[in-house]
């Protein structure tokens, strides 16, 4: 009876899986309006930054992508990674997303996705149903 305990209890974990998400809200008297989104070409998660710009949009906050080499000053940057990782289908897996202003670090979202999403079939959801969370959470002070 006891080995049937500590197997169901280890599928359930394996199904449910967890996640992690660490976030450093943008304080209010920011006042952000516009951001710069430096385009990370390392990253291969398609709709990465589609889903930064409509987050970003969602809270009043226009976004504009630029190369990576852009010459910034005075502005708003967000500085991203994403990774994949491959089950059957890619998916995200870890990303991490970064605003900052003449170097100074504003809001930081991280999302993680523990033991690679184990069984859960959650690990497979979208790029937007993963990062729409940590982007909102990051800008809470922006509606």
């Amino acid at each position: 009876m006891r080995s049937i305990s500590v197997l169901l209890a280890f599928v359930l974990l394996g199904i449910t899986g967890c996640t992690s998400v660490q976030v450093r809200p943008a304080a209010a008297e920011q006042a952000i309006r516009a951001v710069v989104i430096r385009d990370n070409p390392k990253v291969v998660v398609r709709d990465f930054v589609d889903v930064l710009v409509a987050g970003f949009a969602r809270h009043g906050i226009s976004a504009k992508v630029v190369p990576p080499e852009t010459e910034l000053k005075d502005q708003y940057v967000v500085t991203y990674v994403a990774y994949r990782n491959w089950d059957m289908a890619p998916y995200l897996c870890d990303a991490t997303i970064s605003i900052e202003k003449n170097g100074a670090i504003i809001a930081t979202g991280e999302y993680h996705l523990k033991g690679k999403g184990g069984l859960s079939p959650a690990k497979w959801n979208g790029t937007k149903s993963k990062m729409d969370p940590v982007i909102d959470q990051m800008l809470q002070n922006f509606r």
